[in-house]
């Protein structure tokens, strides 16, 4: 059975994703060869232009595929922390910012990404990252386990710290050394949100 376009224009965007992250996590984005990536999975350049507009599209569409597996691997890792909200939500943010050890995530998502995309805080995957801390807020506030705050200035500024938090271990010339002391802040800074008990 012969495949439809969209078929074939799927397999292509998930073959350009795949190379781009090989391609980029290797040798970098500006050294990353559009050419020698499209070549490799049997495409032109056509298709790369086609799917993602440019070498930058193609590189977002990597970012938020990447991301979108921090997350997943952040809330799987928060979630279990024995049904306590509040230790799975530290738990989450800890494990973002330890991520930053893993050379793809570190060169893709915390150096290249910010340099050619520009802030993170505006990309459509933080952007879910952010819904999903506010949901979590939300909980805690409706359990009293935070002080009475707004739910999204608490999401957005503890979102804020792990991604930050994660910039600075993946930039740093010693990133082993940095990560305890930014979880151990990021920790500290969260845990003022916690309510008189």
């Amino acid at each position: 059975m012969a495949r439809t376009r969209q078929e074939t224009m799927e397999e292509n965007r998930v073959k350009l994703i795949a190379a781009g992250r090989k391609a980029f996590a290797e040798k970098g984005y500006a050294a990353a060869s559009m050419d020698e990536l499209t070549a490799d999975v049997g495409l032109t350049r056509g298709a790369l232009y086609h799917n993602f507009g440019d070498k930058r599209g193609l590189l977002a569409a990597v970012v938020t595929e990447i991301d979108g597996e921090m997350a997943a691997r952040a809330k799987a890792i928060g979630g279990g922390s024995s049904g306590d909200a509040w230790q799975g939500m530290l738990a989450e943010g800890a494990a973002y910012i330890e991520m930053a050890l893993d050379p793809e995530v570190q060169r893709i998502v915390l150096l290249d990404g910010p340099a050619v995309l520009g802030d993170p805080s505006k990309w459509p995957s933080q952007n879910s990252c952010l819904q999903a801390t506010q949901r979590s807020v939300e909980k805690l506030l409706e359990e009293g386990v935070l002080k009475p705050v707004d739910a999204e200035a608490a999401a957005r500024l503890l979102s804020g710290a792990a991604l930050n938090a994660a910039l600075w271990v993946a930039a740093s010339d010693n990133p082993n050394d940095v990560l305890p002391k930014a979880i151990d802040a990021f920790q500290t800074l969260a845990s003022g949100l916690l309510a008189e008990h």
